[in-house]
């Protein structure tokens, strides 16, 4: 068993993203960058396709109003306004989560982003590109984010070199929120002289092995005191330089297993 036999066991499902309604202007491009190394196609789809957007549950308020559809194996599963994966990914940068600028409780995940759990998806950081590592941060903090609702249960954070707890003033904040609540904290990485984790109230797991330099994972299971009882899990590795191979999920028993092989074996 090993971090990567649980990214080998996220199959690639057949998912596509459309565009439906205004697509003459640029977001439809950006999206397209942010999944551009993925097996996620993003195409445009005009009012002659046989999308159905009321059985979505769709809010479009007006008819140019531009929306997302997420397909699996050509079925509409989940969609969201293109004003919402505006906000969330393709209008910012890193330096929003990382300063602190967006904040637990600020955090919003768009149901197309939600519904791709459990499929294996490949994301480059900058300078390679803008937009797709924000994806992953994203759901970082929505599972940063969920385990401080949640005010219980157990949180495991891997961070490659625990200094990114200092260098990240937004990413430090989150931790020390979390310590104001019941969540078990753990935090992974490689030791170096400028971590703080002295200083939090969380449990350190050091080590120098490829899966603490080459992990990125965030692991939230919640217990019987937790108030939001619903578990979710990132995990990724970085096989190159800025290159990620990683995926997400929501789904209990995945998180349960992939929670005890963090818990037990680093």
């Amino acid at each position: 068993m090993s971090l990567r036999s649980f990214l080998e066991a996220v199959g690639p499902p057949d998912h596509a993203l459309a565009v439906v309604g205004d697509t003459s202007g640029p977001l439809e491009g950006m999206l397209a960058e942010t999944f551009a190394e993925t097996p996620v196609d993003v195409a445009s789809s005009d009012a002659t396709t046989d999308l159905d957007r009321s059985a979505l549950d769709l809010e479009a308020s007006s008819e140019g109003d531009t929306t997302v559809v997420l397909l699996e194996d050509d079925t509409p599963i989940a969609a969201s306004s293109m004003d919402e994966l505006y906000e969330s990914i393709l209008a910012i940068n890193s330096d929003l989560f990382t300063t602190g600028a967006r904040g637990l409780g600020e955090i919003a995940l768009p149901d197309v982003l939600a519904d791709l759990a459990d499929t294996r998806l490949r994301l480059r950081g900058y300078p390679l590109a803008h937009n797709e590592k924000l994806v992953l941060i994203l759901l970082s903090r929505y599972i940063e984010q969920r385990a401080w609702l949640g005010d219980g249960g157990t949180l495991h954070t891997a961070f490659q070199h625990l200094s990114r707890l200092n260098d990240e003033v937004g990413t430090l904040a989150v931790y020390e929120e979390l310590e104001r609540t019941a969540v078990d904290v753990h935090v992974y990485g490689v030791p170096d002289d400028r971590s703080v984790t002295d200083e939090l109230d969380v449990t350190t797991h050091t080590g120098t092995a490829d899966e603490y330099r080459n992990g990125w994972f965030v692991v939230y299971e919640p217990d019987d005191r937790t108030t939001d009882p619903d578990p979710a899990a990132l995990l990724c590795l970085e096989t190159e330089p800025r290159i990620w191979d990683g995926f997400w999920t929501f789904d209990p028993e995945r998180v349960a297993a992939l929670e005890e092989y963090v818990a037990t074996e680093l």
